[in-house]
């Protein structure tokens, strides 16, 4: 049984996936965020090995989703917060300089009339009967706009996955 579970595990483990090839960073601001990115990953990569002269202190767990080689990484343990998070981001982007987005606690949604889609926490204000919108983030990249659209049309047709 154990001999099967460790076959199994490097099964799911494969090579290295050089630097420049990640083009999806995700940041996780907590373990179990940090677990669920993880458990999303068709296909995980052997763990990447910092190299002298590496300013970046994050342990990254690094694996594809779709064909997308995506970089996951959490914030430190306790450090909660707008400015742990933007440093692990700047060191993330030196690392894997070809990434192309940027996921985190965000939600891919598709614009409506005027709103781009996408409303930050702290970009409203709550009253005792609504929350109202102060301002609003930019619209998602177009290419993760036709991956909603093809999310919504696989959920029409009944073969999507994202349940599971």
């Amino acid at each position: 049984m154990v001999f099967s579970l460790f076959f199994l595990f490097l099964a799911r483990i494969s090579r290295q996936l050089p630097r420049n090839e990640c083009t999806v960073g995700w940041v996780g601001a907590l373990p179990v965020e940090f677990a669920a990115a993880q458990e999303m990953l068709d296909e995980e990569h052997a763990n990447l090995q910092h190299q002298s002269g590496d300013n970046d202190e994050n342990t990254y767990a690094v694996g594809s989703i779709g064909g997308h080689n995506v970089a996951i990484v959490c914030l430190p343990a306790g450090r909660i917060d707008n400015n742990p998070a933007s440093a692990v981001a700047m060191q993330m982007r030196a690392t894997f300089k070809g990434i192309r987005f940027r996921l985190g606690d965000v939600v891919i949604s598709q614009p409506d009339k005027t709103f781009s889609g996408v409303v930050q926490y702290d970009f409203g204000k709550t009253t005792p009967n609504e929350f109202g919108r102060t301002r609003a983030l930019n619209a998602p990249p177009q290419t993760l706009l036709v991956t909603v659209a093809k999310t919504q049309a696989n959920e029409l047709r009944g073969t999507s996955k994202l349940r599971e």
